[in-house]
């Protein structure tokens, strides 16, 4: 396994439009080009897409926000991977690689991400990498999760 991160851009943003999940999946989180639409509009979202080699597998949203004041937080936001590509490591592969990644970019004690509880295979996965709950609800109504380096 090769995995990397490209930014989402124009050369690649249809082959990331393309990415699809199991229709039981699709209430848990917004399609890619909803994600793309919204990182548009606001400029603290970041989206890339998660390779193994030369093979897009999945995609990724994160940013840093400066409210709540003094530091702000920084949030993996979206993550999904193609439904050809689940179970087969590259969920876990792409967090752990993603959270090195917001580490070096932000300089950040924390990532947070939302999560809803009824998506077991997801809580089960962050809590394996180790995130836990911390009692938060976003705007959406998930559950918030945070990972403290």
């Amino acid at each position: 396994m090769d995995i990397h991160f490209e930014p989402i851009i124009d050369e690649n943003r249809h082959q990331a439009e393309m990415l699809s999940l199991f229709p039981e999946q699709c209430g848990f989180i917004e399609s890619v080009r909803e994600c793309l639409a919204e990182a548009d509009e606001v400029s603290e979202w970041k989206c890339v897409g998660i390779y193994d080699a030369d093979t897009l597998v999945g995609f990724a949203m994160y940013g840093k926000f400066k409210e709540p004041l003094p530091y702000g937080e920084v949030w993996l936001d979206r993550l999904l991977i193609d439904k050809k590509y689940q179970r087969c490591g590259y969920g876990k592969t792409a967090v752990t690689g993603l959270l090195k990644k917001l580490r070096n970019e932000y300089n950040c004690p924390n990532v947070r991400l939302s999560v809803y509880d009824t998506n077991t295979v997801a809580v089960e996965l962050y809590k394996k990498i180790g995130f836990r709950f911390n009692g938060e609800l976003d705007t959406k109504g998930e559950k918030v999760m945070i990972y403290e380096f």
